[in-house]
């Protein structure tokens, strides 16, 4: 009997050493942001959506395409090298891109400067609806993506509109004003779309920001002042803290987390 205990326990503690992501709740703890809990809890809704499709692979070398200072590839797969591809040279001395495993590299996601077949993953996180030629920047990742790599991808949907309630338009930035902010130069893409730009089926894909959850969303990107903004915010989490634990992957949402493989 010990000796089966024994042999349990090593397969278990193998199966656990052969993960090459974080656990998803070290993934979560990383949130960014200073108030993860409640004015950025969207940015955690991001973050499950990304672990939930983002293969658990043995990836040596990612691209990330658009990374800027937030390093989530680098937080997703710790044990790899990972490439920060970002057009704004000031992103150099973010403290992610500081990381001894983090290559900064100031560059255009439409004309990467890297070799065919170079990395074993792409990612391009929120990045693709900010892109003018989007056709190209999807060319140019499968090109320097290797045969069996994954791309992975978050953008905004066809649900995707700020605010979502119209009950909140007056206390929120409009459609246009948030675009220019942000530089989308589009709204987002419906699954169909984005099917159609790449030419392979979707391999995987999550929304975030439920129909429910956009409140406290909407509540952190208000014109209140902070303070009212984080009042607001631990006041609906209740309702927040709710949407988000009975969220399944392909209920209705405003963006979505996806993975393609590339033959």
């Amino acid at each position: 009997m010990k000796v089966k205990s024994k042999s349990a326990a090593s397969v278990s503690s193998n199966k656990v050493s052969q993960s090459y992501k974080h656990s998803l709740r070290s993934f979560l703890s990383k949130n960014p942001f200073s108030s993860p809990l409640t004015l950025g809890f969207f940015y955690r809704e991001k973050m499950k959506a990304i672990y939930k499709i983002a293969p658990d692979s043995a990836y040596q070398e990612i691209l990330e395409v658009g990374g800027g200072k937030g390093g989530l590839t680098p937080l997703l797969y710790p044990k790899a090298q990972v490439t920060n591809i970002d057009i704004d040279p000031a992103f150099a001395e973010a403290l992610s891109n500081q990381n001894k495993n983090v290559t900064f590299v100031c560059g255009d996601a439409t004309q990467l400067p890297f070799e065919c077949d170079s990395f074993d993953a792409v990612t391009m996180f929120d990045v693709l609806e900010h892109i003018p030629d989007h056709k190209k920047a999807i060319s140019e990742a499968f090109r320097v993506l290797r045969s069996g790599g994954t791309l992975l991808i978050s953008t905004p949907n066809e649900n995707w509109r700020f605010p979502y309630y119209r009950a909140m338009q007056f206390v929120c930035p409009s459609d246009s004003d948030v675009m220019a902010e942000w530089g989308h130069v589009r709204r987002g893409y419906a699954l169909s779309e984005l099917t159609e730009l790449i030419g392979l089926p979707c391999e995987q894909f999550c929304t975030f920001i439920t129909p429910i959850t956009v409140i406290g969303h909407d509540i952190a990107f208000s014109h209140f002042p902070f303070l009212a903004r984080q009042l607001l915010s631990i006041l609906v989490s209740p309702i927040t803290w709710v949407g988000y634990l009975l969220h399944q992957p392909h209920d209705k949402g405003t963006e979505t987390a996806y993975s393609w493989k590339k033959p």
